[in-house]
């Protein structure tokens, strides 16, 4: 179930449908909640924006649901893995006359798909992976996208494999950033991992540069913050900022949070501070 924050009330047909408005099925609360989408059967973990008129939803229950942004109407219910889905993203084909935006997802049934959001077919899939892909993320300007597990894989738009580096890490990458000069930045348990790029007319291969080893717990968030640095979080609440060409540490901090003091507590003057997971970070791209 998503509770939608977009839209208006005012755009719903008089057909009656799963979408419900504040005041009908569900109590009005502090938060501006304009309709709740009933469709899923299991958490839902990804949300995708496909254009200024749609997005993606997907989760838990292996389903992919495409939704109207202004009525909050399931347009499309993509249906194909058998297992949760571990990723999602948009990815951008662009030819001389047309321009169209598509879905790719993986799944724990070790799978890759290409989705058509407008007909909701799949048009690619790629089965039998080694093991379950963790994240993706799309390179637009070289019309390639890589996935990340157990393995780093770069694979062209028709979902053909042009190489892969094996992690060395026991929990395998878990998220992928794109940073200048065709550099890419792996989290991998507590370290990021910055591999280079390198494409030309007859190959494509992946090197290794720097492993990036600030963090002493494991990382759980990693996003470009704007062209010249990105940010990492930790489960034990530490945050880095990092220069994007030169790798550098720019800004480290450590967040804590106070726990609740019994009364004996507060009368000796005890505290305690404990560590605060970062599990998502995001960025307006701003200085």
């Amino acid at each position: 179930m998503l509770r939608w924050i977009l839209g208006s009330k005012e755009a719903q047909s008089s057909v009656k449908s799963s979408v419900l408005c504040i005041g009908e099925e569900q109590p009005q609360n502090c938060f501006t909640e304009l309709q709740v989408l009933k469709g899923h059967f299991d958490i839902v973990r990804f949300l995708v924006q496909i254009d200024d008129f749609r997005c993606a939803s997907a989760g838990d229950d292996g389903l992919v649901l495409v939704w109207d942004i202004e009525t909050g109407e399931k347009l499309q219910d993509l249906r194909g893995h058998s297992q949760q889905i571990t990723a999602m993203t948009t990815f951008v084909c662009r030819s001389a006359l047309t321009t169209q935006t598509l879905l790719i997802t993986a799944s724990s049934d070790r799978s890759l798909s290409l989705w058509d959001p407008d007909t909701g077919n799949r048009v690619q899939m790629i089965s039998d992976l080694q093991s379950s892909v963790k994240c993706l993320l799309v390179l637009e300007q070289l019309c390639l996208f890589l996935s990340g597990g157990d393995e780093l894989c770069v694979w062209n738009k028709d979902f053909q494999l042009q190489c892969h580096q094996r992690s060395l890490s026991d929990t395998g990458i878990f998220a992928l950033i794109e940073l200048p000069k065709t550099c890419i930045a792996a989290a991998m348990d507590k370290e990021i991992v910055i591999y280079k790029l390198s494409v030309s007319a007859s190959s494509i291969s992946l090197t290794e540069m720097q492993r990036l080893s600030e963090h002493r717990d494991q990382i759980r968030a990693l996003i470009n913050v704007n062209e010249n640095v990105f940010a990492s979080g930790s489960h034990a609440g530490e945050l880095i900022l990092w220069d994007a060409v030169d790798w550098s540490a720019l800004a480290y901090e450590h967040i804590l949070w106070e726990e609740s003091q019994s009364a004996s507590e507060i009368r000796m003057g005890v505290s305690k501070p404990s560590e605060m997971s970062i599990q998502h970070l995001c960025s307006n791209g701003k200085s």
